[in-house]
């Protein structure tokens, strides 16, 4: 067999083939390799999937040597210069861009679903004052699934894509209520003149101003931000929505487990330690004896390299760019200057250079949020927001595929076997 992998037992001396497709051998081959017909079969020991795939997809690219994103096939590069968030979902959740009549009824299809029930409102106030902003969406969007029982019908299309509509017009409305709500400040309702983006501002910003209109620039810069964030091939929260989504759950609970999974620090807070750091270098002159830190593993460089990345993250470079537009309108993040300073010795050090530690997402995306004056806690719900096209894409793709199964990985057990009972009289005499 050409396309195929020999794999000779020696315990056994017994020898398989193994057929090989898209690069990929399918785990349950090796399942068939065992000692006697009485012992298990191999297992493969994968800890955070680093080399598993658990999915057939054509929703994202990566390449990460070579620092390749693209959506549907669509370089990110094209898509953040001349498309918008609202075309880029389309994009992801029906696999090709629309035509002007299929855009014009998707835009007026998520305005319309933009407000959310008055329920949801009572719910969410419920909340403390203190309560984090994630924390209030993630169980927000688990609790949309109350007020639409008819989404458990994952069977029916018209269905899915009415849930689908619902929950990329209702995530800016519930993110800038949740924010709205640890400001102490009344909720403002959606404006359905305004741009998906743009309505999302006057939401969270709008005072006593009878109209809210954001600089067309912030309005831009943010909108390309979700278009970089709007998907990312099997991520932690990817694989979330997609594992708890494998139980055939309604959407909104689905989603609700992606929102879980961005909520940790080691994928949706990643910016935040950006700035984090950034403030205790405090200046430029203080950079090289940070690298130094660095170097001796007394520092972490945050922002720097990436699990797929092992090249400069093509979303880094054009969130860069979008810093310039930003900044012309808000003045300059101070913290910018220790940023481009930190990023120009590092590129040009051997030690980084060698790991491939080059600048990720996150290491200028939030100073570009800091900028637009959102506190550090609002800075996964931008992400999340972003990212929800992606997930239901995702979860779009695995309710349709056949060779989908629930989600239930093996696990290689460690413990004790086969102990008596003790009576508690005698454990505790």
């Amino acid at each position: 067999m050409a396309d195929s992998l020999t794999v000779t037992d020696n315990r056994t001396g017994e020898t398989y083939e193994v057929p090989i497709a898209d690069g990929a051998i399918r785990a349950d081959e090796f399942g068939k390799i065992r000692v006697d017909d009485d012992s298990p079969g191999l297992a493969l020991y994968d800890p955070g999937f680093v080399n598993t795939a658990s999915c057939r997809s054509a929703v994202t690219f990566i390449d990460g040597e070579k620092g390749i994103l693209e959506y549907r096939g669509y370089p990110i590069e094209q898509l953040a210069e001349h498309s918008n968030f609202l075309e880029v979902a389309y994009l992801l959740i029906h696999g090709d861009l629309p035509t002007k009549e299929q855009y014009e009824r998707w835009e007026h299809e998520i305005t319309f679903h933009t407000f959310v029930h008055e329920n949801v409102k009572g719910f969410m106030e419920g909340f403390r004052y203190d309560a984090h902003p994630m924390g209030i969406l993630m169980a927000s969007v688990g609790a949309l699934s109350t007020f639409y029982p008819e989404s458990r019908n994952i069977a029916d299309g018209d269905n899915r894509h009415m849930q689908i509509v619902r929950m990329i017009a209702k995530m800016p409305t519930l993110g800038a209520w949740a924010y709205r709500n640890a400001q102490g400040k009344p909720y403002v309702y959606p404006d359905n003149d305004l741009s998906y983006t743009a309505n999302f501002l006057a939401m969270l910003f709008k005072m006593s101003e009878r109209k809210f209109e954001a600089d067309e620039r912030l309005v831009k810069a943010l909108d390309v931000l979700f278009i970089l964030h709007a998907d990312h091939e099997q991520n932690c929260s990817t694989n979330a929505v997609r594992s708890v989504g494998s139980s055939q759950v309604d959407p909104y609970s689905a989603v609700a487990a992606g929102v879980a999974a961005l909520y940790g620090p080691l994928h949706g807070g990643a910016n935040e330690s950006v700035l984090r750091m950034l403030r205790r270098i405090g200046s430029k002159e203080n950079i090289p004896a940070f690298i130094e830190g660095v170097k001796n593993g007394d520092e972490k460089l945050m922002g720097f390299g990436h699990r797929v990345y092992k090249n400069y993250d093509p979303r880094a470079q054009i969130i860069k760019k979008a810093c310039d537009d930003v900044f012309e309108v808000t003045g300059v993040n101070p913290l910018l200057e220790i940023a481009q300073e930190l990023e120009k010795i590092a590129l040009e050090d051997d030690y980084f250079v060698s790991r491939k530690l080059y600048p990720n997402v996150d290491f200028y995306s939030g100073l570009i949020y800091e900028a637009l004056q959102f506190p550090p806690e609002m800075f996964t719900v931008l992400f999340a927001i972003g990212r929800t096209p992606g997930w239901l894409s995702q979860w779009l793709e695995l309710v349709q595929d056949k060779e989908q199964k629930i989600a239930r990985p093996k696990q290689i057990y460690t413990g004790a076997r086969g102990l008596d009972y003790v009576p508690t009289s005698e454990r505790w005499a």
